[in-house]
């Protein structure tokens, strides 16, 4: 089936379906990659990412944002950017457009992590409706799965300090706009930074049952199971939306340098292993995620951040984590691009 062809079928079945939008069948698992454009590859100028070496992935994530003036590492934001005009933010290169004009990711979906810092009053007055509604019009035309992450990281309040009323307002205003404009090839994702919040907090930050469709959570030193517990209670799927190899001991972090022959082993035993376990164990609502293939170190943002500044995730630089990737991404319970890949998921 040719990726127009699916599209249909996701339309349609959007009508027929009471499941999740985009969401696979119990055991399956949708394998995303991130979360800049070298990260990913398979790109005439990036050709030295994780699609370069292993299949292409489900999907890719990037990032945009509704914060207009806010500066970071020599890049203003106009809002939307990343999006239909190249940016960086200190932390690699992001283009959504690209993606859609090269054939190589032509069967993937694309996960937008969507931040509004110092703006979510502004959003939920209704200031940046016009962002909203161009956003909304690129995803449809798109003509592709969408998983968008609103104000992602949420409970992340040292660094996005969110004030919950104006981020709760801020999200209604947003699902309404896109349900305005009859965007059916969007999904809605609730993002946790995956530590911290516990049960109360996260129904204090919740939108909605109607307003949210996956559940997320980041997973890099020590994630707890909260978000896991909070998504069974109502019954919706799980994105990793985030996760890549720290280790981590109380507030200590370690060298986490795949590059590091003496450490690729280690890193493999004590991260990787865990994280497709926490995976395997919990394929009942764990349904996607996204790894995080960059250098973290090697960027600005990261150089002096003691919880990336010893990492570089990169799969492809370690022989031995290759290896043993490519041993678990044969699994059928991984779900790469394809021809008939979305015709895996539910369409609702």
């Amino acid at each position: 089936m040719k990726f127009k062809s699916f599209i249909l079928t996701i339309l349609f079945f959007c009508f027929i379906s009471n499941a999740q939008k985009f969401e696979p069948e119990d055991g399956k698992c949708l394998v995303f990659i991130g979360q800049d454009l070298e990260a990913t590859g398979g790109l005439n100028d990036y050709n030295e990412g994780y699609t370069d070496f292993f299949d292409t992935p489900a999907g890719v994530s990037l990032y945009t944002n509704l914060s207009p003036g806010n500066e970071s590492y020599g890049h203003y934001n106009k809002g939307l950017d990343g999006i239909t005009t190249k940016a960086n933010w200190g932390a690699g290169d992001s283009w959504a457009n690209l993606y859609l004009q090269d054939s190589t990711y032509q069967n993937s979906a694309i996960a937008i992590g969507l931040s509004f810092v110092n703006n979510e009053r502004n959003v939920s007055k209704g200031k940046h409706d016009s962002l909203f509604e161009d956003l909304a019009g690129w995803i449809k035309l798109s003509k592709r799965p969408v998983f968008l992450r609103i104000g992602y990281e949420f409970d992340g309040w040292d660094l996005n300090h969110y004030k919950k009323k104006h981020y709760l307002n801020a999200w209604k205003r947003i699902h309404s706009i896109f349900k305005n404009l009859q965007v059916d090839n969007v999904a809605f994702v609730w993002q946790s930074k995956g530590t911290g919040s516990d049960q109360k907090t996260l129904e204090e930050c919740y939108p909605g049952d109607d307003l949210v469709d996956w559940r997320a959570y980041s997973y890099f030193g020590q994630p707890d199971q909260e978000m896991l517990i909070f998504a069974r209670k109502h019954n919706k799927p799980v994105f990793i939306s985030e996760a890549t190899p720290v280790r981590q001991i109380d507030n200590l972090y370690f060298n986490s340098d795949l590059k590091n022959k003496k450490l690729e082993k280690k890193i493999w035993k004590e991260w990787f292993e865990p994280f497709f376990k926490i995976i395997n164990e919990n394929s009942d609502v764990i349904k996607a995620f996204s790894y995080i293939n960059s250098d973290w170190y090697s960027q600005p943002m990261w150089v002096t951040n003691p919880t990336f500044n010893k990492v570089d995730s990169r799969i492809q630089v370690s022989t031995y984590v290759s290896r043993k990737w490519k041993e678990e991404m044969e699994k059928s319970q991984y779900l790469k691009a394809s021809d008939v890949l979305w015709d895996k998921t539910d369409k609702n």
